[in-house]
Formats: structure tokens, C-alpha cells, sequence
């Protein structure tokens, strides 16, 4: 029998969360952390309207050969109990799968990698490790083992952050130095018109895509590759 999921919501096509692949997006209820400048506060809380696992499948299967890739995200995937069985049978529909996580579930990432059941991973790097603010408990060894995991991985991967209104260049500098030369690293503008889970950083102000692309070019020689988005 299929374990569940909760599933919040579904985007049936997208050219942009999945490099290089035409792909589903399952968004997961749920998360352990509760960071104040989450922008998916409806999925964190488990308030969105929840769609059937049946249901998704049926819209997948219709799907084999136009789209090759499905991204699942959160919330926190890692948190949901069936999320291995649920990554499974997309596995054996012939999709590809990207995982976005916040790394806090090594245990969960390592069954994926051994069974060989994902194939990108983008974990959220929330800040330096010695300013992790997170809004729940956390081991930041976790955190340290997830990223160690997934660089000794074979897999496409990418580290990402957020640039929310409290990071400056010395964190990113910070983080680039603990990622160790890592192969992707991504730096996501900070967006505040939209509902977050903390209403006070609504409005306020990161950086912005000229600031990034200048820090991007900053950060350039500890990593593979540096990204904006």
C-alpha cells in the first residue's frame, strides 16, 4: 500500500525550476523550521487546500513524454514519512527528480542517494553556520552532514541562499568559505511583496539584481559556478 503524502499544490509545467528540464513541480505540506522570511507560509502551516497523491499520479502518467523532469519541494519534503515511496514511483514512471530541502534530515537525503532515487538536489543554505536562526530547534551538525553528503555525491547538485534584509557580503563570505568549494552556488533575491511567514519583513528591502550580480562576481572563486536568480 502507497504511503501518503501531503501535497499542497502542483505546477504542471515549468521552464525554470529544474535546470535544463521541462518539469512538474509537487510542492510538500510541512517543515521543522519556521524562517521568517519564508515565502510559502500556506505550505509551512499546512493551510493550503490538499490535492489527492492518486490524483497527481493520474496527471503525471498523461504527462510521460512531454515533460522528463518533476521537482519536489516544500515546505520541507523530508519531514513527510512517505516521501521515499512517493519519489519511487515517479522514479519508475521514467521521470527525472529534482529535490529542494533545507538539509536538515541527512538520514532521509542518504536513503535517496544510496537507492539512487533523486537525481538534483538543491539544499537552502539559511546563513553562516554560527547565525543559523531557523525559528525551531536545530543540530547544525545535521546541516554540516547534509552538505558534506551531497559534494561527495555523483549527483547535480546546488547550494542556495536567500539574500533576506539581515545578510551582508561578510556572511555570504562566511558561507562560501564553509561550503568549501562547492560546485553550484545560487543567491535568490530576497522577495517582500509577497505573504511571508514573518508579516514584519513585508516591504523591506535586500538586495537587489544588480547588487547580487556584483556579488556574485565576488564569490566566484570559491565555487563551480555562481548563479542569480
Amino acid at each position: 500500500m502507497r504511503k501518503e503524502v501531503k501535497i499542497g499544490g502542483l505546477v504542471k509545467l515549468s521552464l525554470i525550476d529544474y535546470p535544463g528540464k521541462l518539469s512538474a513541480v509537487i510542492f510538500l505540506e510541512g517543515c521543522n523550521f519556521r524562517c521568517s522570511f519564508c515565502h510559502n507560509p500556506d505550505l509551512v502551516l499546512s493551510r493550503t487546500t490538499k490535492i489527492d497523491t492518486t490524483d497527481v499520479f493520474v496527471f503525471l502518467k498523461k504527462r510521460i513524454g512531454m515533460l522528463n523532469g518533476v521537482v519536489i519541494t516544500g515546505g520541507e519534503p523530508t519531514v513527510q514519512h512517505g516521501l521515499v515511496d512517493f519519489i519511487r514511483e515517479i522514479k519508475m514512471l521514467g521521470f527525472s527528480v529534482k529535490l529542494d530541502t533545507n538539509g536538515s534530515n541527512p538520514r532521509v537525503i542518504k536513503k535517496l542517494l544510496d537507492e539512487k532515487l533523486i537525481d538534483y538536489i538543491a539544499m537552502d543554505i539559511k546563513a553562516p553556520f554560527e547565525q543559523y536562526d531557523v525559528g525551531a530547534a536545530l543540530d547544525i551538525n545535521k546541516i554540516k552532514e547534509s552538505i558534506k553528503m551531497i559534494k561527495e555525491s555523483n549527483l547535480d547538485y546546488e547550494f542556495r541562499t536567500t539574500i533576506e534584509p539581515r545578510l551582508n557580503k561578510e556572511d555570504l563570505v562566511k558561507i562560501a568559505k564553509q561550503l568549501g568549494g562547492a560546485k553550484r552556488f545560487a543567491l535568490q533575491e530576497f522577495q517582500s511583496h509577497i505573504s511571508l511567514l514573518d508579516k514584519k519583513l513585508e516591504g523591506e528591502k535586500g538586495l537587489n539584481s544588480t547588487e547580487l550580480k556584483q556579488l556574485s562576481e565576488e564569490l566566484r572563486p570559491f565555487f563551480g559556478e555562481v548563479i542569480v536568480r
